[in-house]
C-alpha cells in the first residue's frame, strides 16, 4: 500500500520554507506543510512569506526544483480579536504555491464568536480553492473530537473538515469509535507522531511535549494504527518536533528517520492487518 507524506513544518522550525523543502525531496517526502502565518511567539521564527518576497521567490524555485507539492498551511487561529480578513495574504500565498488546505484550531471561549469567526474563514478561504481544516488541542478551547464536530455541524461549510493530531486525540481522552461517526470526506490529511501513554496532568508538561519532545511513530503508547483504521486513506503529515534529536542529527537526518519509522510502523501494521483479513 503506497502512503503520501508531507512533513509538517513544526518538525523542523529552525529551516526557512525553502530549506524544509528542499530537505523534504531529499528525505523522500511527497509534501511540505508551511506555516507561513506568524503567530507572533517569541520562540518562533517569522516565515511570512507574504511579506518576504525573496523567500516567497526562493519557495517557489525550491518546489519547481524538487516537485515537492504544498499539501497545507497554518496557523489560522480563532482567538478573542481576531479579524480572520489578517490571513488573507497568505491565502493568497497558499493558492499562488499550489497549497490545498488550511489548519485553523480555535482558542476562544465565547462560543458564538468562535462559530461566526470560523465560518468567516471558511468563506475567505473558498475563493482560493483552499479548505479550512479544525483542530482539535486539548491545550485550546476546542479540545477533543466532541468539540470539533460540534463546530463543524453548526457552520455547515462545504469547505471545512477535521484534521486529526495522533498526540491530540490521544490527549484528547477521545474513543476510537467515535471516529465512526465523522463524515468521511472531512478528513482530508492526520497529523502523524507517536508520544509517550501517559497523559501529562499539567497544561505545561503537555505543551513541552507537543511542541518539543514527540516520538518516532510506534515508539510511544499511543494506539495509532487503530486511529488510521477509523479513517478514509490520506495523507500522512508527519508532526514531530522532538528538540535534542533534531539537534545532534540534524534536521534532515531527523526528517529522514521521522519518515522512516512512520513508514515501517504503517507497513507492519496495515499489511498484518490485510494478512489476517485474508485468513478470516
Amino acid at each position: 500500500m503506497t502512503h503520501e507524506f508531507s512533513i509538517a513544518h513544526l518538525t523542523a522550525l529552525g529551516c526557512t520554507p525553502p530549506e524544509l523543502t528542499y530537505i523534504a525531496s531529499r528525505a523522500g517526502y511527497d509534501f511540505v506543510s508551511l506555516r507561513p502565518i506568524y503567530m507572533g511567539l517569541h520562540d518562533e521564527p517569522n516565515y511570512a512569506l507574504a511579506e518576504n518576497k525573496e523567500m516567497l521567490r526562493e519557495t517557489k524555485r525550491a518546489f519547481s526544483d524538487t516537485g515537492i507539492k504544498l499539501l497545507d498551511i497554518e496557523l489560522a487561529r480563532i482567538y478573542d480579536g481576531v479579524d480572520p480578513k489578517s490571513y488573507l495574504p497568505a491565502f493568497e500565498v497558499a493558492a499562488e504555491l499550489g497549497g490545498r488546505h488550511v489548519l485553523s484550531s480555535i482558542w476562544t471561549e465565547d462560543y458564538h464568536y468562535a462559530i461566526e469567526k470560523f465560518a468567516e474563514l471558511c468563506d475567505l478561504a473558498k475563493p482560493f480553492g483552499l479548505t479550512i481544516e479544525l483542530e482539535f488541542v486539548p491545550i485550546a478551547s476546542v479540545k477533543n473530537l466532541k468539540g470539533a464536530l460540534d463546530v463543524l455541524h453548526t457552520v455547515k461549510r462545504e469547505n471545512a473538515g477535521l484534521m486529526i493530531d495522533a498526540h491530540h486525540f490521544h490527549r484528547s481522552g477521545d474513543k476510537i469509535e467515535d471516529l465512526d461517526s465523522v463524515p468521511r470526506e472531512w478528513f482530508r490529511y492526520f497529523h502523524l507522531c507517536d508520544a509517550p501513554a501517559d497523559i501529562p496532568s499539567s497544561k505545561e508538561e503537555m505543551t513541552r511535549i507537543l511542541r518539543e519532545e514527540r516520538l518516532y511513530v510506534g515508539e510511544g503508547g499511543i494506539d495509532i494504527k487503530s486511529i488510521i483504521q477509523r479513517i478514509p486513506k490520506v495523507p500522512y503529515s508527519i508532526e514531530l518536533p522532538h528538540s535534542k534529536r533534531s539537534q545532534e542529527l540534524g534536521y534532515e537526518e531527523f526528517a529522514r528517520r521521522c519518515l522512516q519509522t512512520a513508514k515501517e510502523y504503517l507497513d507492519t501494521h496495515l499489511q498484518k492487518n490485510k494478512r489476517d483479513d485474508l485468513l478470516a
